[in-house]
């Protein structure tokens, strides 16, 4: 999500007069002059996006899985077709661009602010390094004044498309809400929410740290789990325990986890509630891939997700804060240990579409929201609006922080189908629609299912959806073709 805002206010008398719609729609149909990128698609470039991204697709890399491949060699991320003509800074805004002038427009009339909603990107072929990038701009429609949760505005929607030389290699559809600050209409909480219960984990009760239990506390300051070990026959328990009871020794040490578990059970108590929990709490029976089971909290998904079985990881929530500097008992600063569904690993062979059925989920995928991947998928993308990057600026924007751009938003997501599809899969279409911002120090859960499949061509279509403590932040289609189909067979044999 993109919010902006101009320099300075219009004034009442400009605003009181409403936007002239024939005006606006005057612009409707005109298109802008070619814009050529800078530079041309480049190895450097797609390297700093798979490393902001996390993205470990060979053929986007390494030069000789790339070669090997049904493409003969590197391409770049689909996700990246609208980045490549990106301008520096400072960015300007053209006058000859029919969008540009429209925003100008709705910017003077008191519709300072500025939110996308939709991006649909369609695929003709994969760029490949070498290959210079050039665009223009159609101005599609402007929509009549709406009355939205955000604010009253207007939808401006826009279509790119994109050439090398005379060959159109994709589009962009980008539609955008233009609204007044302050005008957006409050949702009025649920009855349960209203009085729910402060959810600052600094209000639940501190651990009681003793002799016995001391070595897992340290540990987990650490963000490292700990379990305790006999180091006389190696037997491991939880919770702690002074004596082992397999061979009833005293000589109690630990062993570092690797973090990596399932789920063994779990439960969803919504009553009675306590502050420091954010309701409904999923509690979970995990069983560590040492062996030793214990209890806690599953975050980064809903209980519609949770599935006896599930892959999970270990992530730490820093829960209290010191109340003495220095101490090393439960007076200190404590952290504690909560499970997260674990990211899947990659496949390395791409699936036939003889193999996918529809109706087949996708496994979740927890994306720590990290202000480092906030920020690096900004600038990486070349998206300069400081709301992206400067936090001071955000909030005087009207943000609580800094937040995801939307090309960074369609990186995860072709990250996290091409996860389940392989590299080799072919892109046509990515479609999303925006919701809540995908803000630091949450948790982003991709989850998605197979909605349609045609064995003759080799098409998929998958459904996703990105959800956050907020709710959902994307949503929206793919459409891919894999081996077996003769479309597939068509598109990798144009090379």
């Amino acid at each position: 999500m993109t919010t902006t805002a101009t320099d300075g206010p219009p004034d009442a008398a400009t605003e009181a007069r409403g936007v002239d719609l024939d005006e606006l729609r005057a612009l409707v149909g005109r298109s802008s002059p070619f814009n050529s990128a800078r530079d041309p698609v480049n190895e450097p470039m797609i390297r700093h996006w798979c490393d902001v991204l996390g993205e470990e697709n060979p053929v986007y890399t390494d030069a000789g899985a790339a070669a090997a491949s049904a493409f003969g060699g590197i391409v770049a991320p689909p996700a990246m077709l609208d980045v490549w003509d990106k301008p520096g800074l400072p960015q300007r805004r053209d006058p000859d661009n029919p969008q540009s002038a429209a925003l100008t427009v709705l910017d003077h009339h008191g519709f300072t602010s500025t939110v996308a909603v939709n991006s649909e990107l369609e695929f003709a072929r994969f760029l490949r390094p070498g290959e210079l990038v050039h665009s223009t701009l159609t101005l599609e429609d402007v929509s009549d004044e709406k009355h939205t949760g955000l604010g009253v505005g207007h939808f401006v929607t826009s279509r790119i498309r994109y050439l090398v030389g005379d060959e159109m290699v994709g589009s962009v559809l980008f539609r955008v809400l233009k609204f007044r600050p302050g005008t957006g209409r409050p949702a009025d909480p649920a009855p349960e929410r209203a009085a729910a219960r402060d959810p600052d984990p600094a209000k639940r009760p501190r651990p009681a740290i003793n002799r016995d239990n001391q070595y897992f506390w340290d540990g987990a300051r650490d963000h490292e789990l700990r379990i305790q070990t006999c180091n006389r026959c190696g037997a491991k328990f939880f919770p702690p325990t002074p004596r082992c009871s397999e061979c009833g020794g005293f000589d109690m040490g630990f062993t570092v986890a690797s973090g990596r578990a399932t789920l063994y059970s779990f439960a969803v108590p919504h009553h009675p509630q306590a502050d420091g929990f954010r309701y409904p709490v999923l509690v979970g029976l995990v069983e560590l891939e040492e062996g030793t089971r214990l209890v806690s909290n599953i975050v980064g998904c809903t209980r519609e997700h949770l599935s006896v079985g599930m892959p999970l990881e270990v992530c730490w929530l820093d829960s209290h804060p010191a109340l003495v500097d220095g101490a090393d008992d439960s007076r200190g600063p404590i952290s504690l240990p909560q499970f997260r569904p674990a990211r899947v690993p990659r496949r390395e062979t791409t699936r036939a579409v003889a193999d996918v059925e529809v109706g087949e989920p996708l496994p979740l995928d927890a994306i720590p929201l990290t202000t480092t991947l906030i920020v690096g998928g900004a600038l990486m993308t070349r998206d300069y609006f400081d709301g992206h990057h400067d936090r001071d600026m955000a909030v005087r924007r009207g943000s609580k922080d800094v937040f995801m751009n939307i090309h960074t938003t369609l990186g995860l997501v072709e990250r996290y189908i091409s996860d389940w599809a392989g590299p080799e899969a072919v892109w046509r279409a990515l479609r999303v629609r925006l919701g809540a911002p995908n803000y630091p120090y949450d948790t982003m859960t991709m989850s998605g299912r197979v909605d349609a499949v045609d064995t003759a061509s080799g098409a998929v279509t998958i459904a996703f959806r990105g959800t956050n403590q907020l709710g959902d932040h994307v949503s929206g289609t793919a459409e891919l073709l894999l081996p077996g189909g003769r479309a597939y067979a068509e598109a990798v044999g144009a090379r």
